[in-house]
C-alpha cells in the first residue's frame, strides 16, 4: 500500500478528470497564433513542406499543417504555437488560422446533422481504418482509450466490425491499395453513419499530397462530418472533437 501511495505522490493522478480543461505539458504544439508583424512572406511560405501557409494576409491551414514548428522557429515574432488542443471542426474553413485572429477552432452546431445528436449523442461506436498511415495517429487513437484519457467513459469506443459501428475513422492519406477497403468498410456500416478524418494525412494528404500512390476519390463522394487535425492528433483533440460533434453544445 505504501508503494502505491509513493507512486501517486511522485507521479500524481494519471486519470484526467476533466478533458475539457486539461493542460498539456511538455513541447506540445497546439493552435497557432499569427501576429500582424511584417516578415518576409515569401520565405515564410517556402518553409512549409505541405503548403499549409498562405500569404497576403498570412494564414495557416491546420488540415495541411504538420505542426513541425519550423515557421515559428524561423519567425517567432510572427507565429507562435499555443497549448490549445481543441482543433477539430466540421467546417474546413474553420481549420484556417488567419493573421491577427486569436479565436478557438470550433464545431459549427448548425451544420451538424440532426440524426447525429438524436441517435449518436449518448453512444458512439467507431471502426478505425488505417488507410496507408504511419501508425502515429493510430497510436494516439489507441491512447485516447487508455487509463489516462478514458474515452469510453463518454460512451465512445472502437469496434472490430463496421456492422457494429456508427461511423468510420480514417487515418492516413488513403493509398490506392486501401481505397477499395475504405469503400467496403463504409458500405458495411449501417445508417446513420459518420465519417471522421484524423490527422493531416487523412484530411489533406499531408506530405503525400499529389502522389500517384494515393487515391482520395472516396472523400469526393461523401460529406465528412469531422476533421481532427494533428500530426499526429493528440488524444485530447480527438476526444473533444468527437464530443463537440455528438453532444449538443450549450
Amino acid at each position: 500500500m505504501f508503494e502505491n501511495i509513493k507512486i501517486v505522490f511522485h507521479q500524481g493522478k494519471q486519470f484526467i478528470p476533466n478533458i475539457r480543461t486539461a493542460i498539456v505539458p511538455g513541447i506540445f504544439r497546439g493552435r497557432p497564433v499569427i501576429s500582424r508583424e511584417k516578415v518576409d512572406e515569401e520565405e515564410l511560405i517556402a518553409i512549409c513542406p505541405t503548403d499549409a501557409i498562405s500569404g497576403n494576409p498570412v494564414s495557416i491551414n491546420l488540415g495541411k499543417c504538420t505542426f513541425c514548428g519550423e515557421c515559428a522557429m524561423r519567425f517567432p515574432e510572427k507565429i507562435t504555437f499555443t497549448k490549445d488542443y481543441k482543433l477539430a471542426s466540421n467546417v474546413p474553413d474553420r481549420l484556417i488560422i488567419r493573421e491577427g485572429e486569436d479565436k478557438p477552432v470550433e464545431v459549427d452546431p448548425d451544420k451538424v446533422r440532426k440524426e447525429i445528436h438524436s441517435v449518436l449523442g449518448r453512444s458512439l461506436k467507431l471502426r478505425q481504418i488505417s488507410a496507408g498511415g504511419d501508425n502515429s495517429c493510430e497510436m494516439e487513437l489507441n491512447a485516447a482509450n487508455n487509463v489516462q484519457f478514458d474515452m469510453s467513459r463518454f460512451g465512445i469506443d472502437f469496434v472490430a466490425s463496421p456492422r457494429h459501428a456508427d461511423g468510420i475513422v480514417i487515418t492516413g492519406p488513403i493509398t490506392k491499395n486501401m481505397a477499395e477497403a475504405v469503400q467496403i468498410c463504409y458500405d458495411a456500416t449501417p445508417d446513420p453513419k459518420i465519417i471522421v478524418l484524423v490527422g493531416t494525412d487523412a484530411i489533406s494528404g499531408g506530405v503525400f499530397e499529389g502522389s500517384p500512390a494515393i487515391d482520395r476519390s472516396f472523400l469526393e463522394k461523401y460529406n465528412v462530418d469531422l476533421y481532427i487535425p494533428g500530426n499526429p492528433a493528440h488524444p485530447l483533440t480527438i476526444i473533444n472533437g468527437l464530443l463537440d460533434l455528438t453532444r449538443k453544445l450549450k
